[in-house]
């Protein structure tokens, strides 16, 4: 890892750590769960199942709380030891198995052990080349028959235009969205949505699913 690749990544525990002392705001932390995962899962996206399911670059644990409200089995990792240890304090009777890993430096056990996989607007905080590598990384969480749940914001137009743009986050490319699909897995849909309240915000919605 070189230094301008460990210090893109540090960032993230920097700004917890900070926001643990009340000097900032994470920028991402809603208070609820991703809408738009809420609305797959309402629509039928589980199918009856309870699958072992694990949440990308959890954060605070929106996410991965209400997964687990459910009664799903659920896991969930992030970058930031601070932020697994804050969530482990807002959340002390979790059933989540919260854990601090990284997404581009998987513990083997990981590997195609999950039967649904959320990412969500995770791999988009990163620059390249972390993004590229972090999109591969994804899907090789999903065992065989497995579901990966891809949301994040978008960009309608060419790759250049895109990567003018000052993020984090960076907005994914349609070709970006497919890369998820690069590990063996098959793309079931993928959702370019446009939010009622901001119209001219792209997100993207993928479900993709590994054959077996």
């Amino acid at each position: 890892m070189d230094a301008h690749e460990a210090d893109a990544r540090s960032w993230f525990d920097r700004l917890y750590v900070a926001a643990d002392r009340g000097e900032v705001v994470v920028p991402w932390d809603r208070g609820t769960p991703n809408p738009l995962l809420v609305q797959w899962v309402e629509d039928g996206g589980l199918g009856g199942r309870r699958p072992r399911t694990v949440v990308v670059g959890a954060g605070y644990g929106r996410d991965s709380e209400y997964l687990a409200a459910l009664g799903l089995p659920t896991s969930a990792f992030d970058l930031s030891p601070a932020a697994v240890a804050r969530t482990r304090t807002r959340f002390p009777e979790s059933s989540v198995d919260y854990r601090t890993a990284d997404l581009l430096s998987l513990p083997p056990e990981l590997h195609q052990a999950f039967d649904l996989v959320v990412e969500s607007m995770t791999v988009q905080a990163l620059p390249e080349p972390e993004r590229s590598r972090a999109i591969h990384a994804v899907p090789t969480l999903v065992a065989p028959g497995g579901t990966l749940l891809v949301i994040a914001f978008g960009h309608d137009g060419p790759a250049a235009e895109r990567d003018r743009v000052e993020g984090p986050p960076w907005p994914l490319l349609r070709e970006d969205v497919e890369s998820f699909g690069d590990d063996g897995l098959e793309t079931v849909r993928i959702e370019r949505l446009v939010g009622d309240d901001q119209a001219d915000v792209v997100r993207w919605r993928a479900e993709l699913r590994r054959p077996g």
